[in-house]
């Protein structure tokens, strides 16, 4: 065990999903960093896997703010020819491609910017420690839809048939940000087993895994998991009262993409809601 007066900056860094949320990340990263606390194991969902990728990789929070706040989230709207078509364009892309968006712009993006500070693959974010929690400095989570299953990247990546130093960072931050629907989801063909596995979003399974860094039982870790969390105003009234009432839902098309939309933010936020009460608060910027 370390001195407490040696780490008492440090800390283990969860980050939140949700799409533009990533904006707000970057803002409260910044805070964090000037505080003086330093981020050892970082982790993160969706829009949070992107900001967990940067910090782990070396960016820092004005590096950070730069690049997310300057971004233009149009870019990564790569359609293809079906969508189109008029009227029938989305709806045919979604139903062939399962995905509006092929996800390659992003792609390109993050493995620019990881190469900018030499970050490729996992290897690259490898630490001394033994305790698989700890083994890369990064861990994402992405669901395995086709297994039904919650992956930790990259430590589950054997699930993949991949070497978990040889999985590309990029590519599982990737995985982590295929929201349904919106984007198309990761193929992964494991050889070993010729089982293809279909990845979306990790945020179905855990939009905000602050319990990823967790010690069992009574074992007291080095240092704190903060976890980065965009929350209502009043975060420590039950979460009873926080649920909003019905809305009135549209019929028609516009129902539809309503409808479509509420599934994937309850999927992406209710898992998380239910876990992060008053004592999770505690720790969440």
């Amino acid at each position: 065990m370390a001195a407490p007066d040696q780490y008492e900056h440090y800390v283990d860094l969860v980050c939140e999903g949700g799409g533009v949320k990533g904006i707000g990340l970057a803002g409260a990263y910044a805070t964090l960093e000037e505080h003086g606390y330093k981020p050892q194991n970082v982790a993160g969902t969706s829009a949070g896997a992107i900001t967990a990728a940067l910090i782990a990789g070396g960016y820092s929070s004005a590096e950070l703010k730069e690049i997310i706040f300057g971004l233009d989230f149009r870019q990564f709207e790569d359609k293809n020819w079906k969508d189109r078509i008029p009227l029938a364009g989305i709806p045919l892309s979604i139903l062939t491609e399962e995905g509006i968006y092929k996800g390659d712009h992003f792609l390109d993006w993050m493995r620019e910017l990881l190469a900018a500070k030499n970050i490729h693959t996992f290897a690259d974010l490898r630490t001394e420690w033994t305790d698989p929690k700890y083994r890369s400095r990064l861990q994402v989570i992405a669901s395995d839809i086709s297994a039904r299953q919650l992956l930790v990247l990259p430590r589950d990546a054997e699930v993949l048939g991949i070497e978990p130093d040889e999985l590309e960072v990029a590519l599982a931050v990737r995985m982590s940000m295929s929201i349904p629907i919106f984007f198309k989801p990761v193929r992964i063909e494991n050889a070993s087993t010729n089982h293809e596995h279909l990845i979306v979003d990790g945020g179905i399974l855990s939009n905000f895994p602050v319990w990823l860094f967790d010690c069992e039982d009574e074992e007291m870790p080095d240092w704190p998991t903060f976890g980065l969390l965009l929350v209502e105003p009043d975060p420590k009234t039950p979460i009873t009262e926080r649920i909003p009432a019905p809305e009135h839902a549209p019929r028609g098309v516009r129902g539809l993409v309503a409808l479509l939309s509420s599934m994937v933010h309850t999927m992406l936020e209710a898992h998380d809601r239910l876990y992060v009460e008053k004592a999770q608060y505690a720790r969440t910027v």
